[in-house]
């Protein structure tokens, strides 16, 4: 699949906004601290990368009913659903100067039922080097094997195009307005998966 940068300007996939707030003390500090260990960009990232992933829960997985959506507080109480801790690796990955992009995928269950939209990462590791796809999601339930690659990617789901799945090529710079819109509406989680979006 061709990734499509919604804004031609690199830039704008370094911006600092409320919702990837990495100019927040609590993603600076936690960049740092990873970085120490870290130096160079493509360990820095997997790095983040496996942060993100294992360190923070999933809110399906744990039971957690809090709704996050800010970088900075996913990373303080340690809880978010997909979207959310796509916010958190993005934020760490532009603090470090590291160009980052949300996109997203139309998934269903098996038999195509309960679309619902889920949410990635992608990022751009060096100028002239191809934009790739991470999925910080979280290794649960068994089965789910997302991985930090820039070659082969190592996302959580394939998309299943005779179930009406879908990859969304396009690579914003914020949050989509709907993916936003639910998780700013949602009081806790339960809410929030009567309103997730379904499709783009």
């Amino acid at each position: 699949m061709d990734l499509i940068q919604k804004s031609p300007d690199i830039s704008a996939y370094l911006v600092a906004d409320e919702v990837i707030d990495h100019d927040h003390p609590l993603v600076r500090a936690t960049s740092e601290r990873l970085q120490a260990d870290h130096p160079d960009a493509y360990s820095y990232a997997k790095a983040a990368f496996e942060f993100v992933r294992d360190t923070i829960p999933h809110s399906a997985d744990s039971g957690d009913a809090r709704v996050t959506w800010r970088a900075s507080d996913v990373l303080g109480q340690r809880t978010g659903i997909c979207y959310a801790k796509s916010h958190a690796y993005a934020a760490l990955l532009r603090a470090r100067g590291i160009p980052a992009a949300l996109c997203y995928q139309r998934l269903t269950d098996d038999d195509g039922a309960n679309p619902a939209v889920h949410g990635l990462v992608a990022l751009k590791p060096a100028p002239g080097r191809a934009w790739a796809r991470q999925d910080p999601r979280g290794n649960v339930p068994p089965g789910v094997d997302a991985r930090f690659s820039l070659e082969e990617e190592r996302t959580a789901y394939t998309v299943r195009p005779a179930l009406g799945e879908v990859d969304y090529p396009v690579l914003h710079a914020e949050p989509h307005p709907v993916v936003l819109a639910a998780l700013r509406a949602a009081p806790d989680r339960t809410s929030l998966w009567r309103i997730l979006p379904t499709e783009l």
